[in-house]
C-alpha cells in the first residue's frame, strides 16, 4: 500500500517557499513565443506591433516589442496561429507559429524596407487551416466568454462550455452530461489539476472574467490526464505581467431581481504583474427551479480571485493563486410546500503556487503545489414538519492537498514529457434524514385514484376494501418515517483518500504523421483501493492534397469515483440505505473504482480557406460506472455505481474564420448512454433498475448549438445571436399512461398532462383516463407496452432556447476610459421545457423562463 505521508507539511513548505514571489513569463500550462524584431542591419526596432490570431477560434492577442526589440507573448493555448509584425516603413511579416507545448517557442523577426520589393513579403504563410492534433480539442477564448449568454448564476464556465463544446448535452443548474459521461471532467487551471465538481450545488465555480483561454479536449486524453477523462478542461487565466495598470468595473441588473457587480485590476511590469477579479450576484432564481414560476430561490454568490506573477531573470518564472467564494441559497419549492425553508451555504478556497525553470531552449521543468477546501452546510426548516416530504441536514467537507511536478522537452521530431501528481484528499460527512410526510413512502394506496393513503404502517394492513399494497413501499424507511412514530437518521464518517500517479508521453513529428504515445500509472488509496497501467495512444495524418486530417485513438484510464458524500453512499450497498442501512443489516461495499477502454476516432475538413469541419465518433467501455442518486426536490446528491456502462456517439463542430466581422459556428452531438446494474450506493435509490441495460438520463439523440458573432469595426457595436436544441433526456418516471394517472396533482401540471379536453392543474387531477388522445406537453408518455428501457425510452419533449446580446466595449469611442454596455435575452420565446422530471439521478428542473440582463461598465 502507498501512503503519502505529510503530504500537508510538505505542500505548505513548497507553497512557503514559493511566496515570495511569482510570476512567469507565461502562466504555467499555456504556451509563449519570444523574440526579437530587427531592420535589414541587424538593428533591435522598438515598438513594433506584433499581432497572434486564429482565424477560426477568434482568438488573438497583441503586443510591442520593447527598447531592445524584444517582445513577449505569452498564455497561448495550445492551436496553430498566425503571427504579424509591423513598423511604419517596413513591409510587413506573417509567419505560422504552432503552440504544441509549454517550452518557449522562439524566433527573430527581420523587417524590410518597404519598397524594396514590389509585393508584400509573406514569409511561412499558413497553406491551411487544418489542425494536426490527435484528440479533438476546441479552444475558448476571454473574446468568446464575454460574448456567450450566462445562463445560470455562478455557472459562466460551465454555459461556456455546453455552448461551446460538441457532444456535451445541458443539465439543471449548470451542470452538463460530456459525452454520454455525468461529472467526469477535469479542470486543469494554470496547471493545477482539479477533478471534483466545480458546480455551485457542489462547490463554487470559477469565475469566467479570470479566464484567458481555455483548451477543452474531448478525445483520447493524453497520459498527463487522470481522474475524470470524458473532458479535460485545460485553463489558463489573465496575467498582470508586463502590463501597464488596466482594469474594469461592472454593473448589472436583469430578471428575477438580478443585480450583479464584476471588477478586474492588472497591473506589473517585465519582471511581475498581478491581476485581481472580484464578482457578487444576487437573484431571486439562483438554482432551476422544480416549478416554472420560482419560490423560495433567492441566492447569493460572491468571488475574489488573484493571480500573481514574478519573473526575477530569463530563467525562472513563480505564480501564485488565490481564490475565495461564497454561495448562499434557498432550496426551489413546489407548491405542495408553501412553508418549507431549507437552505444551503457553500465556502470555498484555493491557494495554489507554482514554479517554472527553463533548463536550456529546449527543456521546461513545472512544479505545481496546492491546497483546496470546499465545506458546505445544507440547514432545515426550524419546524421539521414544514420540510416535505423530507427534514434534512447536511454539513460536509473536502480538502485537498497536491503536488504535481513534469518536465517538457522539445528534441528534433520529440515533444516528450515526464511527471507525477501526489495528492491527497480529506472527506468530513454528517448527514441526518427524517420522513415528514405521511403520504410518502406509504404501504397503502386507494385502489381506485392510486393515491396513498396515509395512517397505516405496514402492507399487512393493506387488506382492507378500497386498498391495495404500495409496490413501491420500503419498508426499512418506517424506523425513519417521523409520522409513523420513527427518529431521524443520523450519519457521520470522515476518510482520507491517497492518490499516487506518474506519467510519461511523447508527440512524434513524422511529415505528415503525429503520433501521441504515453502510459500512466496510478495508485489509489481511500475507502477502495486499486492501482493501475494505462497505455494510452492516438495519430493524426495530414492528407495535404484534399486538405483533410484523419486521426483515431486508444486510452485505458482509470476512472476515480467522486468525493462528494462519497463516505455515505459507500455505507449504504446496493440499492442504498432503505434497502440494506435501515434494515440493520448494511453491505460494506464502497464505490469502486472504474476502468474504462475508449476508441476515438475522426476527420477534419477545411472547406478552402473559410470553414472548418470538424467530426468525432468515440465507444467507452467502462466497468464500475459513476453517476449520482438525488434526495427528492434537493440539490442533495449521493454517488451511486453501476456494474459498467457502454456509452457511444457522435460529435462535430462547423467554424467560420472571421469574414469583415461575421463569425459563426455550430456544434452538434448525439450520444447513447446505455448502463448496467446492479447498483451500488445512494441514500434512498428506489428504481428498480437492477439487472439489464437502460438508458440513462445523460442519454441524447441531438444537440446543437449556433452561433453567430458580427462586429463589423473592432471598437463598434456588436450582435451576438445563440440558438440552443436539446431533443430531450431520458425520463424514467413515466413510463406509461398508468405511471401518469399516479402521479400528484402538482406532477401532472408539471408535465402538462392531459386526457382528451381534460387537462391537468393543481385543482385537478386526472385520476382515470379512458380516452385514446392523452399526453403530456412537457415529456413523451409512451403508449402502453411500448416502452423499453433500453431500446424506446420516455423522454422530455425537445426545446429551442434562442438568446440574443448586442454591446460595445468603446461606446463613446473613448482611448482611455472606456464605456461598455451589453444587453442580453435569454430563452427570447420563453420556451417552457423541463430538463428533468422526478429523475432519481436529476429530480425535476425547468429551463429559465425568458429573461433580461443589462450591464453597464467602465474600463481603462
Amino acid at each position: 500500500m502507498i501512503t503519502i505521508l505529510g503530504m500537508p507539511k510538505i505542500i505548505l513548505l513548497v507553497a512557503g517557499l514559493f511566496w515570495p514571489g511569482q510570476a512567469a513569463a507565461q502562466s504555467i500550462g499555456a504556451g509563449t513565443v519570444k523574440g526579437t524584431v530587427r531592420d535589414g542591419a541587424n538593428a533591435p526596432i522598438p515598438s513594433a506591433d506584433l499581432d497572434l490570431w486564429n482565424s477560426i477560434t477568434g482568438y488573438s492577442i497583441r503586443t510591442r516589442t520593447g527598447p531592445d526589440g524584444s517582445f513577449l507573448i505569452n498564455n497561448i493555448p495550445p492551436n496553430k496561429y498566425e503571427l504579424r509584425a509591423t513598423f511604419a516603413g517596413f513591409q510587413p511579416y506573417r509567419t505560422e507559429v504552432t503552440i504544441r507545448t509549454a517550452v518557449p517557442f522562439t524566433l527573430t523577426i527581420q523587417l524590410e524596407l518597404a519598397g524594396q520589393r514590389e509585393s508584400v513579403t509573406v514569409e511561412g504563410s499558413p497553406e491551411t487551416i487544418l489542425e494536426t492534433k490527435t484528440s479533438p480539442s476546441d479552444i475558448v477564448g476571454r473574446q468568446l466568454l464575454s460574448a456567450l449568454p450566462a445562463l445560470s448564476p455562478d455557472s459562466g464556465l460551465n454555459d461556456a462550455l455546453i455552448l461551446t463544446t460538441p457532444g456535451v448535452a445541458a443539465d439543471s443548474n449548470g451542470f452538463f452530461h460530456p459525452l454520454g459521461d455525468h461529472a467526469q471532467v477535469s479542470y486543469v487551471l494554470d496547471g493545477q489539476p482539479i477533478s471534483d465538481q466545480r458546480n455551485k450545488v457542489f462547490s463554487t465555480s470559477i469565475p469566467a472574467n479570470a479566464i484567458q483561454s481555455m483548451e477543452v479536449v474531448s478525445g483520447s486524453p493524453a497520459a498527463e490526464y487522470g481522474d475524470k477523462t470524458s473532458l479535460i478542461v485545460n485553463a489558463t487565466t489573465r496575467s498582470g505581467l508586463g502590463q501597464k495598470p488596466t482594469g474594469s468595473l461592472m454593473a448589472g441588473y436583469g430578471s428575477f431581481g438580478t443585480a450583479g457587480e464584476e471588477a478586474t485590476l492588472a497591473f506589473g511590469s517585465a519582471r511581475w504583474g498581478n491581476f485581481l477579479a472580484a464578482n457578487s450576484e444576487r437573484t431571486g432564481r439562483f438554482l432551476d427551479t422544480p416549478e416554472f414560476a420560482p419560490m423560495h430561490d433567492a441566492g447569493n454568490t460572491g468571488t475574489i480571485f488573484d493571480h500573481i506573477d514574478l519573473q526575477p531573470n530569463g530563467k525562472d518564472a513563480f505564480h501564485l493563486n488565490v481564490m475565495a467564494a461564497r454561495n448562499w441559497l434557498q432550496i426551489p419549492n413546489t407548491y405542495v410546500q408553501p412553508n418549507q425553508d431549507q437552505r444551503q451555504k457553500v465556502l470555498s478556497f484555493n491557494i495554489a503556487p507554482g514554479y517554472q525553470r527553463t533548463i536550456d531552449s529546449h527543456t521546461l521543468i513545472t512544479v505545481n503545489a496546492y491546497v483546496r477546501r470546499d465545506q458546505v452546510d445544507y440547514y432545515p426548516s426550524r419546524d421539521p414538519f414544514d420540510d416535505s416530504p423530507a427534514t434534512l441536514a447536511q454539513s460536509r467537507s473536502l480538502m485537498n492537498f497536491g503536488v504535481h511536478s513534469d518536465v517538457s522537452r522539445v528534441d528534433g521530431r520529440h515533444n516528450w514529457k515526464i511527471g507525477f501528481n501526489a495528492m491527497q484528499t480529506r472527506l468530513d460527512e454528517q448527514f441526518s434524514l427524517g420522513i415528514t410526510d405521511p403520504t410518502h413512502n406509504a404501504p397503502c394506496l386507494d385502489a381506485s385514484t392510486q393515491a396513498p393513503v396515509p395512517g397505516f404502517g405496514s402492507v399487512a394492513q393493506c387488506d382492507t376494501p378500497g386498498l391495495k399494497p404500495n409496490p413501491d413501499f420500503l419498508e426499512g424507511l418506517l424506523l425513519y418515517d417521523l409520522t409513523r412514530g420513527g427518529r431521524p437518521y443520523q450519519f457521520a464518517g470522515r476518510a482520507k483518500i491517497n492518490q499516487l500517479a506518474v506519467f510519461g508521453q511523447d508527440s512524434i513529428t513524422l511529415g505528415g504523421l503525429t503520433l501521441s504515445l504515453g502510459f500512466r500509472f496510478d495508485d489509489y488509496r481511500g475507502l477502495t483501493a486499486g492501482a493501475g497501467l494505462q497505455p494510452r495512444g492516438a495519430f493524426s495524418y495530414l492528407i495535404k492534397p484534399t486538405k483533410t486530417v484523419i486521426r483515431g485513438g486508444f486510452s485505458h484510464t482509470v476512472e476515480t469515483p467522486v468525493n462528494e458524500n462519497l463516505v455515505v453512499s459507500s455505507s449504504t450497498g446496493s440499492g442504498g440505505l432503505a434497502s440494506n442501512l435501515f434494515k440493520g443489516n448494511a453491505e460494506q461495499q464502497p464505490i469502486a473504482l472504474g476502468s474504462r477502454n475508449q476508441y476515438d476516432a475522426g476527420i477534419q475538413q477545411s472547406l478552402g480557406k473559410w470553414a472548418l469541419v470538424d467530426v468525432s465518433y468515440f465507444r467507452k467501455y467502462t466497468r464500475n460506472a459513476f453517476d449520482f442518486d438525488t434526495l427528492f426536490s434537493t440539490p442533495i446528491t449521493f454517488p451511486i455505481g453501476w456494474k459498467q456502462s457502454k456509452l457511444d456517439g457522435v460529435s462535430a463542430r462547423i467554424s467560420s474564420i472571421d469574414v469583415h466581422g461575421l463569425r459563426v459556428y455550430a456544434t452538434m452531438g448525439h450520444a447513447n448512454a446505455r448502463f448496467f446494474g446492479p447498483e451500488n450506493g445512494g441514500v434512498i435509490f428506489n428504481s428498480n433498475l437492477s439487472v439489464g441495460a437502460y438508458r440513462q438520463d445523460h442519454d441524447q439523440v441531438y444537440q446543437q448549438n449556433v452561433n453567430v458573432h458580427y462586429q463589423p469595426k473592432k471598437d463598434g457595436w456588436w450582435g451576438d445571436f445563440t440558438w440552443r436544441y436539446d431533443s430531450g433526456l431520458v425520463v424514467g418516471a413515466v413510463n406509461n399512461l398508468d405511471d401518469a394517472l399516479g402521479l400528484t396533482a402538482d406532477q401532472q401540471a408539471m408535465i402538462g398532462f392531459y386526457c382528451g379536453a381534460d387537462r391537468a392543474s393543481l385543482n385537478n387531477r386526472i385520476t382515470n383516463c379512458d380516452s385514446p388522445r392523452y399526453g403530456a406537453a412537457r415529456i413523451n408518455i409512451l403508449p402502453a407496452g411500448a416502452e423499453n428501457a433500453d431500446h424506446n425510452p420516455p423522454r422530455t419533449k425537445s426545446r429551442h432556447i434562442f438568446s440574443v446580446g448586442v454591446g460595445t466595449d468603446n461606446l463613446f469611442h473613448a482611448e482611455r476610459i472606456r464605456t461598455i454596455v451589453r444587453f442580453t435575452v435569454l430563452n427570447l420565446s420563453n420556451q417552457a421545457a423541463l430538463y428533468n422530471f422526478l429523475s432519481p439521478f436529476g429530480g425535476t428542473h425547468w429551463v429559465q423562463p425568458r429573461s433580461f440582463q443589462a450591464q453597464l461598465g467602465w474600463a481603462f
